[in-house]
């Protein structure tokens, strides 16, 4: 029940948006026990804007599972509010700071898309760093220098990074139970298998793109046990308007 819920919790319907053509995006969570500490998220703010989540609840089974509900709610309430992702990241800190008996803490990466020009203002509370293709070019690792975790630190405040997408180009996010995914020798994942991978489809579309990068880690993993969540989010531009003509549930 506490995995139909959380799954519940996250979106699931694709194409998400099929009266919007500027954009293309899938996610998809895979956690490693019944429920799990990851989340993704992604939500129109207004007509203009897109706002993207993925972040990762420190701990694991059903105390991660409801610090990740009360993360992800708290985020999205007040980046719908119309705060700048570094005021919504350091007023959310402040929130799961005041009751965290638990001790847990959260990576977790969020950008705001200017729909019509392809800038994008994000923010990265300690987070992996995501690829980023631009058109016609290959994907390279985004490496600012990342905040702090939410919720382990009262007081801290975040900063904004920006970015700028032409049409074409494609945003991918992840957690680290991709890089880290383990196989029988202990070995890595690791970042540069997963640059090479989106590298053999930079031109695959998100819905195709996510069960590539996971079928090459299933291939690396083999029979090995999965002991993280592990997920992703992929955005493209596209650059033009009008309605989409399916949808589907993923």
């Amino acid at each position: 029940m506490a995995a139909h819920i959380q799954a519940s919790m996250l979106p699931g319907i694709f194409l998400a948006f099929p009266n919007r053509r500027e954009f293309d995006i899938y996610a998809a969570m895979q956690p490693a026990r019944e429920v799990g500490g990851d989340f993704y998220d992604f939500f129109l703010m207004d007509e203009g804007h897109l706002a993207v989540v993925i972040a990762d609840v420190s701990g694991k089974g059903v105390p991660a599972a409801l610090f990740m509900v009360i993360a992800k709610t708290l985020i999205k309430d007040h980046t719908q509010a119309g705060t700048t992702p570094a005021d919504v990241f350091s007023e959310v800190n402040a929130q799961l700071c005041e009751s965290n008996e638990e001790g847990l803490f959260v990576t977790a990466w969020m950008g705001v898309l200017e729909i019509a020009t392809g800038h994008m203002v994000f923010v990265n509370a300690g987070h992996n760093p995501p690829l980023v293709r631009q058109a016609g070019g290959s994907f390279e690792y985004m490496k600012p220098r990342p905040g702090f975790v939410l919720a382990g630190m009262e007081g801290i405040r975040y900063q904004s990074g920006e970015l700028d997408l032409a049409p074409g180009s494609t945003l991918f996010l992840y957690t680290d139970g991709v890089t880290e995914a383990t196989n029988r020798e202990n070995e890595l994942y690791g970042e540069d298998r997963l640059l090479a991978v989106l590298g053999a489809h930079e031109d695959a579309a998100p819905k195709a793109l996510l069960p590539a990068v996971k079928s090459d880690i299933d291939a690396f993993v083999g029979d090995a046990p999965q002991f993280d969540d592990i997920t992703m989010l992929a955005l493209k531009l596209s650059g033009t308007d009008g309605p989409r003509e399916e949808e589907g549930e993923g």
